[in-house]
């Protein structure tokens, strides 16, 4: 890549931003979200949650620690594109294995750096969340303009089988306690890892597993995993998981797997005018009235309206900026799940409780 040269990213209303190119050159195109973490930009980038999205880093500088090779949340870049304002081409830790700029030339990601972010982010605020295009490599108005009308709506499109594994696999411990059947809709490593952690052999299915074949491996319970776009369009994901609830197996739903549980018992899904995407978002527990820091990434979010019409499901936990849901129980069975992310890499452990209360209903199931 030549130093300094030129890119545009171009958002659906008509706004250009000028800006330099970073990563590979090329074009990509998506829905623009912006994630306020300070740190962790490796693991946010890998996060197959992300799939889709050209995302902006509100953090001034992004790249200056370098990537590390066990920071990642799955084994490639995910994001459709990366928008800065400062991008480090060096890093300075000595742990770091290479450049940000070197993995994204590598995972074939564009990006564009320069640009006032904070005028951007402000900008996606006030009008909501859109599509965008980024190039480095046409520079025409006109031309992009007609390449964005080519980007898909988040609204209505499933991604999930874009990053489910192909092939069932299996992680477990030494001394295994708990077998969990995880079904992937694009899970974050971190996810498995806490299970492990807890004890417990993981065995990980694509999303198109039947319930038979989850059984196969006799589970103590259940994991609905992460994962990208839009909920309400995976009928089959959700028949799947309302004939798991229909069971007294433990359950635990995370982001995209929590609203998919939601919809399998009745709930709607809407999308939000921007989402919720960074490290510091405050979480109420209503049970025990605790507050959390949390992790979140998510563009779509369970109806409150719809649950109020649902005597099963109780809501458990609260976001405190815009009191949208973000934890469900059903009642009198032991499954949940949470809009959030407990496993939260990089983020804070405030949630990690959240396995530990898993890991206490698989033991209770085991005791019967």
């Amino acid at each position: 890549m030549q130093q300094n040269q030129a890119a545009i990213l171009l958002l659906a209303d008509g706004t250009v931003f000028n800006g330099i190119a970073i990563g590979k050159i090329g074009t990509t195109g998506g829905e623009i979200a912006f994630n306020t973490g300070m740190t962790g930009y490796q693991e946010v980038f890998t996060d197959p949650s992300y799939l889709g999205q050209l995302l902006i880093m509100t953090t001034s500088h992004i790249g200056n620690y370098g990537v590390h090779a066990e920071e990642i949340e799955s084994e490639s870049i995910k994001i459709s594109g990366l928008i800065t304002k400062k991008f480090s081409n060096g890093f300075s830790r000595p742990a770091a294995a290479e450049s940000l700029q070197a993995l994204m030339e590598r995972n074939n990601t564009v990006g564009i750096s320069d640009i006032d972010t904070r005028a951007l982010v402000r900008h996606i605020r006030n009008k909501g969340a859109m599509n965008a295009i980024i190039s480095s490599e046409i520079l025409d108005i006109d031309l992009l303009k007609a390449k964005l009308k080519e980007v898909p709506s988040m609204d209505g499109l499933e991604l999930s089988s874009r990053v489910t594994t192909e092939n069932a696999y299996e992680v477990c411990p030494e001394n295994p306690q708990y077998r969990v059947s995880l079904i992937d809709f694009g899970v974050k490593k971190n996810i498995v890892r806490c299970l492990v952690e807890r004890g417990c052999h993981v065995k990980v299915f694509p999303m198109h597993a039947s319930k038979a074949e989850l059984d196969s491996f006799n589970p103590d319970g259940y994991m609905l995993s992460n994962g990208p776009g839009d909920p309400s369009v995976m009928t089959d994901s959700i028949a799947l998981v309302k004939e798991i609830a229909a069971d007294h197996k433990p359950v635990f739903g995370i982001c995209l797997g929590h609203q998919i549980l939601g919809l399998s018992q009745g709930l709607q899904t809407v999308k939000m005018f921007n989402g919720h995407r960074g490290i510091n978002h405050p979480i109420l527990n209503l049970q025990t009235g605790k507050g959390e820091i949390t992790s979140q990434n998510h563009g779509f979010v369970i109806s409150k309206e719809s649950i109020a019409s649902n005597p099963n499901i109780e809501v458990t936990h609260e976001h405190l900026n815009d009191q949208t849901v973000a934890g469900i129980a059903i009642k009198n069975k032991p499954i949940f799940s949470v809009q959030y992310h407990p496993e939260a890499s990089a983020g804070p452990h405030d949630s990690r409780y959240l396995f530990d209360t898993f890991i206490h209903h698989m033991q209770q199931y085991q005791a019967k």
